[in-house]
């Protein structure tokens, strides 16, 4: 066996670990919503997006600008992994620039608050709160920088939270032989999922999310059994059409993230800034698990160990087992219309 091959197995058995650690904390991070509409009739609408895991809620709570005042009573719903609340406020009369918007108990908790603002003379501004940050005050003009700098991490933390996306490239490196074969293959996956994101972000395509995840986990299944053609000494289509099958299974994935997208929230003034530096966030991310993965590789091989007879299978039957079980899952959800 190679140093490379004893390399791959060594990496592959570390990020098996890496990722069902991560599979198991991703619902605590999603980040929450504070949405803050100025209406005709000078009212505010204000509606307070906080994720929850199980039956319970994150402990983080808005604190408006003091002249703002609630106006009748809140109604609150629940939808999956998340409660979501709709609230009147008015103002009494000061004008909201200059004032501050703050996140009470977000220190504590391992999560972002992305904060949309529309007034009525059609001023609008975004932010991202977190944990070292948790307050914003209005200024008196939005700033194109700071939304570019807000989507770009928004971007990069979800496709490093995004354990499926992450899976399937990975699994593209476990099936692609050879450094250019590899950025054909990335670079098909990319212009794919950056044409679906777009279209779906500015309502030009739609697909249902729960059928769009569902797709996405059985094109990892997928990958995951080419995996072990290739170890059986056979030539899968991944192999022999690597660009091809990383393009179409791409324009899925970029679905998912336009639902990603669309959950967050996307500043109307600003859809393509934002649309923009959120995909070059993606790639950012996706470049990183790249470099992060090849890296492992180069300092494993220096390691001399050997892995047992047959170690191979565990990364494949790993990736596509987790696979397996997400597309039961997000099938039955669909069947069930959950």
């Amino acid at each position: 066996m190679t140093r490379t091959v004893k390399a791959l197995w060594l990496a592959c058995v570390v990020l098996a670990g890496s990722t069902f650690a991560l599979q198991a904390n991703a619902d605590e991070i999603r980040p929450a919503l504070l949405d803050i509409k100025e209406q005709a009739t000078g009212l505010f609408a204000v509606t307070w997006k906080v994720p929850t895991r199980g039956n319970r809620v994150l402990a983080i709570k808005p604190k408006l600008p003091a002249s703002l005042t609630l106006f009748g009573s809140p109604t609150v719903q629940d939808a999956p992994g998340a409660r979501i609340e709709h609230a009147t406020y008015k103002n009494s009369g000061a004008a909201l620039t200059g004032q501050t918007i703050s996140i009470d108990g977000l220190a504590a908790v391992q999560t972002d608050v992305l904060l949309l603002i529309q007034l009525q003379d059609g001023t609008q501004h975004s932010a991202i709160l977190r944990p070292v940050a948790p307050s914003f005050t209005i200024p008196l003009k939005a700033s194109k920088l700071q939304v570019a700098a807000d989507y770009w991490r928004l971007g990069t933390i979800h496709i490093l939270e995004g354990v499926d996306h992450l899976l399937f490239v990975l699994a593209l490196m476990l099936i692609v032989s050879g450094f250019g074969p590899l950025v054909k293959a990335v670079t098909a996956f990319t212009v794919a999922h950056s044409i679906t994101l777009a279209l779906a972000t500015l309502g030009f395509v739609h697909l249902p999310p729960k059928p769009t995840e569902a797709i996405i986990a059985l094109s990892i299944v997928f990958l995951a059994t080419e995996i072990v053609h290739k170890r059986r000494g056979q030539i899968g289509l991944t192999e022999r059409f690597p660009w091809l099958i990383a393009f179409i299974f791409g324009l899925f994935h970029g679905l998912g993230f336009a639902g990603a997208l669309s959950d967050i929230g996307v500043p109307q003034h600003e859809v393509p800034l934002a649309l923009f530096t959120f995909n070059v966030g993606v790639e950012t991310g996706q470049l990183l698990f790249i470099g992060a993965v090849l890296g492992l590789i180069a300092v494993l091989k220096r390691l001399p160990l050997s892995p047992p007879q047959g170690a191979w299978r565990l990364m494949p039957y790993a990736i596509g087992s987790l696979a397996a079980f997400w597309t039961i899952e997000r099938v039955m959800s669909v069947v069930q219309g959950v």
